[in-house]
């Protein structure tokens, strides 16, 4: 790996094209190199992965809504869209849109977390939108995610948008458009110019994920790869960018990050060196935010020991900085504790997703979230009892470069009203690949076979199953059939917009 020092340059000075961060993307993305056999395995599972969550979401109304956009965009050759019959095609940016809020609206595929955050399957809608449009094979579309997953990976280590409270899709627009140039085969300049346009337009607060979360935070991953398809279309056509959008005196870090004086240190693989970025991912197991997973894990394993949560006096969870900040009482948003709140506030909430966890010894996409599971009474108790607070430790783990070290657990602190004190903790969560039961092919294969049951039948299943297995042998035909149909028709939202 090379390390490049990002920083912001006056407009007299430069820095020349090929310094530009945007453009060591760009070289990343156009350098030839080969996939090795795990990271082949591993670009099947998140396949795999975000068809299973895309299965369990086809009836959710922003699912819905999305679609019925992307059904105003008929085109030919086209790309299909989830749940859709296979002779549906549609222009492969709003495949790509529709396809991406599916994924994205459970809250409940991949992840990367470091100086930022991110969820690196968001990368494949776009990537396989245009795979189809364009009659790529299975080759193609398995180098484009590759790069789409490297630079995803890159940047979340690299440069951190939720201390300047911008959201992390300012980092998958750049790696899907990157992702788009190496599926296409497009040469390094053209790709900077949709790197450059795609990390202008995908820019946004943080506030996607504050306060009183709405259904944008199921669009805004889905908003960027439909901004990525489109800056790609832009530069082939000869169309520049806001440049050096990086580095540029008025640029992204200048003023929307750390300021004229910051520096960055961003990682790239070197000219030669292949795409393994996709192997520090994980994925996972519970349909709530990434650093609930193994505080989940730590509940189910509580549970039975504390028995009936009347005894419960207080929980107290020492963990990191970020989930103190982001999914805990340290975030100050009052709607985290609020039991008429929104599904998406609601897996954003640790105290809230603890109680649960410890009172069903489960966790579960729908049920969970349930109105009524919300409101219940005994829930809503031992919820208030629930705090977070910072721990160094944690934090430092949480941050860690060495993949031994690293977590995203905590310490648990459950006082009962006898006065007696039950501890324990978690580093990962088990399905991580450090965990107690880390996810292979069998484990994203079940949990497919669970989420689209009774919503796309066994012999459908099946048939797509089987070309993911064989994807790097997949003819242009073949990708073009990488969807999955829903057994019954899909109803419309019945709402009325402008198309």
């Amino acid at each position: 790996m090379v390390r490049y020092t990002v920083r912001v340059h006056r407009s007299s000075e430069g820095p020349p094209g090929e310094e530009q961060l945007a453009h060591r993307i760009a070289a990343v993305a156009t350098d030839p190199v080969e996939l090795d056999a795990d990271v082949v395995e591993m670009i099947g599972n998140r396949i795999i992965d975000n068809a299973a969550v895309s299965a369990a979401s086809l009836h959710r109304r922003p699912v819905v809504s999305a679609r019925d956009q992307a059904l105003r965009h008929p085109a030919a050759p086209g790309a299909a869209v989830a749940g859709l019959p296979a002779n549906v095609r549609l222009s492969p940016e709003w495949a790509a849109w529709a396809n991406g809020v599916a994924v994205r609206e459970l809250d409940f595929h991949d992840t990367y977390l470091a100086a930022d955050y991110s969820h690196p399957g968001d990368n494949i809608p776009p990537v396989l939108a245009v795979a189809q449009h364009t009659g790529r094979t299975g080759r193609d579309l398995l180098r484009g995610i590759a790069t789409g997953y490297e630079i995803q990976v890159a940047l979340v280590r690299g440069i951190c948008l939720h201390e300047h409270k911008i959201d992390h899709i300012a980092h998958l627009g750049p790696s899907a458009a990157a992702g788009i140039g190496t599926l296409l085969g497009l040469d390094t300049e053209t790709t900077y110019q949709a790197v450059q346009q795609a990390l202008h337009l995908t820019t946004t607060t943080r506030q996607s994920r504050k306060g009183e979360i709405s259904s944008w935070k199921a669009y805004a991953p889905a908003f960027a790869g439909k901004v990525a398809v489109e800056a790609a279309d832009r530069a082939m056509r000869g169309e520049g960018a806001p440049s050096p959008a990086y580095e540029g005196e008025d640029g992204f870090i200048a003023y929307l990050l750390g300021g004229p004086g910051a520096e960055y240190t961003v990682e790239l693989p070197g000219p030669g060196e292949p795409k393994r970025g996709i192997l520090e991912t994980y994925t996972k197991e519970h349909s709530a935010e990434y650093q609930s997973q193994a505080l989940i894990d730590l509940a189910r394993r509580l549970g039975p020991g504390i028995g009936d949560t009347a005894k419960v006096r207080s929980v107290t969870i020492h963990t990191s900085h970020h989930t103190h900040h982001v999914i805990g009482t340290g975030s100050g948003d009052p709607q985290k504790m609020d039991p008429t709140a929104s599904r998406e506030t609601l897996d954003h909430s640790i105290a809230y997703i603890f109680a649960v966890a410890l009172q069903d010894g489960t966790w579960h996409h729908e049920r969970s979230y349930a109105p009524e599971r919300a409101a219940r009474p005994d829930t809503v108790e031992l919820w208030h009892k629930v705090s977070t607070v910072e721990d160094p430790e944690w934090t430092r783990r949480y941050h860690s470069a060495d993949p031994a070290v690293k977590a995203f657990g905590g310490r648990v602190v459950v006082e009962l009203v006898d006065g007696s004190v039950i501890e324990d903790e978690i580093a990962m969560a088990d399905a991580h690949p450090l965990g107690a039961r880390p996810f292979t092919r069998p484990d994203y294969v079940a949990k497919l076979r669970t989420l689209a049951d009774g919503v796309v039948t066994t012999d459908e299943q099946d048939r797509f199953l089987d070309l993911v297995e064989r994807l790097p042998d997949l003819t242009a035909d073949e990708v073009r059939a990488l969807t999955l149909t829903a057994a019954e028709p899909l109803g419309a939202s019945g709402s009325k917009g402008i198309f």
